[in-house]
């Protein structure tokens, strides 16, 4: 059995978390290569009430695969596997070329206003001039804001999503999730049939977080998603910047506060990308 494979099935078990499929293919290069020793070693990991249910989406999984994209494979990006706890498996539909490019992830609050709106497309046409990728999460508000100015202005996007590819969450944005996988990239590390849940999306940030060259927050409240996913693209080192705002209003809260604590404010559109091209010498 392929790497690739063995990623694959353990994947669509969804009973075997990402680190565990990770740990798994270190035995399989480090170890043994047998498949019931590998399965063994997963059991090890499982909880014994899961060992059955295990062994039964195994057996059921050799069907033919949706497209992927593992960590061993040359199109997997190399920042993304540099990021802590890197997704072994990517499910995508579009065009897996756009992991190649230059990348800005625009993010922000779902309960965004006309603010983040103005940011959004004062900022977004310019860097699809420079041919630059956006990059975001699929939520409404900023991010969805972010995707669709990038396809109205015939630039590419990618969409990272907490959910498998064959939900559409929020069911709002069914089109606009299908646009994107036409004109651009969705990526999910979610095997077919997972549905939203609340602890996937921190998971899903990483992902966002780790494939970016640089990130820039709209607008966030105190405590956010968005948040979390500034703070991961810090400890990845990427370029963080943030757009002040009147100290007055609660969706200013979060990005002045990470501005205070050493991101790069976001002042105008030029100098984010100057800055962007200067970095990945473009």
């Amino acid at each position: 059995m392929s790497i690739q494979a063995l990623i694959w099935r353990l994947s669509m078990t969804r009973c075997v978390s990402n680190q565990l499929i990770l740990k798994t293919c270190q035995q399989y290069y480090q170890v043994s290569t047998a498949t019931d020793f590998l399965l063994a070693f997963v059991c090890q990991h499982l909880k014994t009430a899961k060992h059955k249910l295990f062994y039964q989406r195994w057996s059921q999984s050799g069907s033919k695969p949706p497209a992927f994209l593992t960590f061993f494979d040359q199109a997997y990006p190399q920042k993304l596997r540099q990021i802590y706890n890197p997704p072994a498996i990517l499910y995508y539909a579009g065009n897996l070329a756009l992991l190649q490019n230059p990348t800005a992830a625009v993010i922000g609050s779902r309960q965004c206003n006309y603010y983040t709106q103005q940011i959004v497309q004062g900022l977004v046409p310019r860097l699809v001039q420079n041919q630059i990728t956006t990059i975001s999460g699929l939520a409404r508000g900023a991010d969805s804001c972010c995707h669709q100015v990038t396809l109205d202005y015939q630039g590419t996007t990618i969409a990272v999503i907490g959910n498998s590819l064959d939900y559409f969450y929020p069911a709002e944005n069914r089109d606009l999730q299908k646009q994107i996988q036409h004109l651009g990239l969705v990526l999910s590390e979610y095997p077919p049939h997972t549905r939203p849940r609340p602890y996937y999306f921190p998971q899903r940030n990483r992902i966002i977080a780790g494939l970016c060259d640089s990130l820039i927050v709209t607008q966030a409240k105190k405590r956010s998603g968005t948040l979390i996913t500034a703070e991961l693209a810090l400890q990845e080192n990427r370029d963080v910047w943030a757009v002040p705002g009147p100290i007055t209003q609660s969706l200013s809260y979060g990005c002045n506060q990470l501005i205070a604590s050493g991101a790069r404010p976001f002042l105008d559109a030029e100098t984010f990308i100057q800055a962007l091209r200067a970095q990945k010498n473009i």
